[in-house]
């Protein structure tokens, strides 16, 4: 199974990934941790390229839509093979990010066209506020007016998508017990 968690920046995506993934694990699954953007060439790429004051402007977010494209192809094939072996693949982010921050436009779909989809996304949703908070401001879309958009795209994508939605607010133990609910049943599992 392809698991996904979505969310704003500072949500809590990467600490409760890895909640997840040992509880997978103490459970007896055998679990591959992936993130997006990745660690290869192109993904260190990008990630050098968010921390730039020029990430917000129009023909440099069509340049990293594109290499975020470049960086899913390379994954991919990854994701299939891990997923072909049984294997449960927890995913920080997926193109349902490229939809939320790059304003979801009909060539960002095109674009990600062979991008795998994930069997189950789940979006940790936050008020802006905190998201703030939590985030260092190291990368130029860490700012409220911005995050708040994004937000209301993920909402929007998590009706049309059937994401399930989990509250973010809540403490770190009580959003990790509410992922578990939810991915159980998916996998045949009691909590």
């Amino acid at each position: 199974m392809y698991i996904c968690l979505e969310g704003i920046d500072g949500s809590g995506k990467s600490t409760q990934l890895e909640l997840l993934g040992k509880w997978l694990e103490d459970c007896g699954l055998t679990v591959t941790r992936i993130r997006e953007p990745t660690d290869s060439m192109v993904g260190k790429l990008i990630r050098k390229m968010l921390k730039s004051p020029d990430a917000k402007d129009e023909s440099f977010q069509r340049t990293l839509a594109l290499l975020f494209a470049a960086d899913r192809t390379l994954l991919m094939d990854h994701i299939q093979k891990e997923v072909d072996m049984n294997r449960i693949v927890l995913s920080d982010r997926s193109f349902y990010s490229s939809l939320a921050y790059q304003n979801g436009e009909e060539w960002i779909a095109q674009i990600n066209h062979y991008a795998l989809k994930p069997d189950l996304v789940i979006l940790l949703d936050l008020e802006i506020e905190t998201a703030l908070t939590r985030c260092d401001g190291s990368d130029s879309f860490e700012e409220k007016d911005f995050l708040d958009e994004v937000r209301k795209r993920y909402l929007k994508l998590a009706d049309q998508h059937g994401f399930m939605v989990v509250n973010a607010n809540n403490g770190v133990n009580k959003v990790h017990d509410d992922i578990k609910r939810i991915v159980a049943p998916k996998l045949g599992m009691c909590i």
